[in-house]
């Protein structure tokens, strides 16, 4: 079915926004109990609230940033496997949970493979240089 991928996508965004509300939500009023201790409840709501809005106004920037290419990418190819691994996370951060979560369950279920994965990564690229 064609709409099917873009559904479960959409799901997956509604439902991870969902959480990140929730948890912002719950900082937020983490934060505010914790002053409310210290300070008086009109001091504690505006320092949250002054928080909160240096902390969207630092990931409004991060992402200005992005859109308008100021960040260099490297037009060279990561030399070895364990960069390239890492540029990899780096542009699609959901493969890279999901890979952390079943290279852990495989890790877990047999623990040589870890050892002979991580001599994969950190092996030397065995190519000559001029």
């Amino acid at each position: 079915m064609f709409g099917r991928g873009l559904i479960n996508r959409a799901v997956a965004t509604f439902i991870a926004g969902g959480a990140a509300f929730v948890a912002m939500v719950a900082l937020g009023a983490t934060v505010y109990y914790l002053l409310a201790l210290v300070v008086p409840p009109l001091a504690a709501a505006a320092i949250t609230s002054g928080l909160f809005a240096v902390i969207a106004l630092i990931i409004a920037l991060v992402f200005v940033r992005r859109a308008h290419g100021e960040d260099e990418e490297e037009d060279q190819e990561p030399e070895s496997l364990g960069m390239r691994a890492v540029h990899l996370f780096q542009d699609r951060p959901l493969l890279g949970v999901a890979a952390a979560l079943a290279g852990g369950f495989i890790f877990l279920r047999n623990p040589a493979l870890a050892t002979m994965v991580a001599a994969a990564f950190t092996e030397k690229s065995r190519q000559r240089r001029r």
